[in-house]
């Protein structure tokens, strides 16, 4: 925020806003969106959800409500759009998530719990609670259009799919993070043919 305050980008920010109130507004804007990201929140989440249920089921025609809230959903599904894409994109970041968090655990910097230990029920909960809601939502205010639907479609198939084959990944993962490698860094040849790979075609949202 200080950096787009300096001086050496006021053409910017009179593009963005031109008074005092299209200011508060923006500012209020990326706080909300910021905090969006704040997941693990319970009363930010039971915040966000009310709000939600306010613009979208009672009736509410608030225009800057409904986009403020919208505009949320974009930066929370960013934020975890891996989870909402093909299965071998999934499995790529979420190893990258991994061994970023087994290597703090190892280096004394991820606190006592080993978190191998509840990676895979940890990814379960995490799309029964959060990916697989957000997802639905995405859907039923069609931001993307015929693709929030295939958002949907991918989260509740990466979800199906880890719960059969997830254990054994964990296993997988732990073993080449003690190797020096990573499992999943190439994907299976048929990814790598345009005829038979999946995108979910939304350009504005990739893992990162």
């Amino acid at each position: 925020w200080k950096l787009l305050m300096k001086d050496e980008y006021r053409d910017l920010q009179k593009c963005i806003y031109g008074n005092d109130s299209e200011f508060r507004r923006f500012r209020s804007l990326v706080v909300n969106s910021v905090i969006a990201t704040d997941i693990f929140d319970k009363d930010l989440k039971s915040f966000r959800n009310n709000r939600w249920d306010k613009a979208f089921h009672q009736g509410n025609d608030d225009t800057n409500l409904m986009a403020t809230i919208v505009i949320e959903h974009i930066i929370q599904a960013a934020d975890v759009s891996h989870t909402m894409q093909h299965w071998h994109i999934y499995t790529k970041w979420n190893e990258r998530l991994f061994h970023e968090m087994y290597s703090a655990f190892r280096n004394g910097r991820g606190g006592e719990k080993d978190p191998s230990v509840g990676w895979f029920k940890g990814e379960l909960w995490f799309y029964d609670n959060y990916v697989i809601p957000l997802a639905k939502k995405l859907k039923e205010c069609n931001v993307f259009g015929v693709a929030s639907a295939e958002c949907l479609n991918y989260a509740m198939e990466n979800r199906r799919e880890w719960e059969s084959k997830g254990e054994k990944i964990v296993e997988k993962m732990v073993k080449a993070y003690h190797s020096g490698q990573r499992s999943l860094d190439r994907l299976p040849s048929q990814m790598e043919d345009p005829d038979t790979a999946s995108s979910t075609g939304i350009s504005i949202i990739s893992a990162s």
